[in-house]
């Protein structure tokens, strides 16, 4: 009985020090999460958010409040559902929410802030539930959002600048 514990207390012990070696995720800055989520076209501040809100909705999210005066425009991707039958009962469910935060810079100049958030839901079948919020910081991810709306900024300019002549 003594050898059995002696060898699980080393287990647990490789596996503390495993842990601990491990490298620890890079963290970033406020003002480097606000730099990757944020960017400046030479557009209207109308131009812009109808450029984020079509650029939502292309990607399939359902817009949930849109408000040209404040600049703020909240949405969610539909849910993605999977229920562990076998096991536990639990239902696990998905989605992403994002919000984009549209100002005038200038004249013909507006700054738009992107902010995309993985939510996952657990309930039991006993009833009881848990969420997670998490944010996510991944840079192409912003970086193909920033593309798309400025095609989108491009195609609307273009539109505008044809229907005036």
């Amino acid at each position: 009985m003594k050898k059995v514990f002696c060898g699980f207390l080393v287990t647990v012990t490789l596996a503390g020090l495993v842990g601990c070696a491990s490298a620890p995720k890079p963290t970033m800055t406020p003002m480097e999460i606000q730099a990757m989520q944020t960017q400046e076209f030479e557009t209207s501040k109308k131009v812009a958010f109808a450029s984020v809100v079509s650029v939502f909705q292309d990607l399939g999210y359902i817009i949930d409040s849109a408000d040209i005066d404040t600049g703020l425009i909240t949405a969610n991707s539909p849910s993605d559902s999977k229920k562990d039958w076998l096991f536990t009962g639990n239902t696990y469910t998905s989605k992403t929410r994002a919000t984009a935060f549209v100002e005038p810079v200038q004249q013909e100049r507006a700054r738009i802030r992107l902010n995309f958030v993985a939510v996952n839901h657990t309930s039991s079948a006993w009833g009881q539930g848990s969420q997670e919020d998490q944010p996510i910081l991944d840079q192409e991810v912003y970086r193909k959002a920033f593309s798309k709306i400025d095609e989108a900024i491009f195609v609307r300019s273009a539109n505008t600048d044809m229907s005036s002549n």
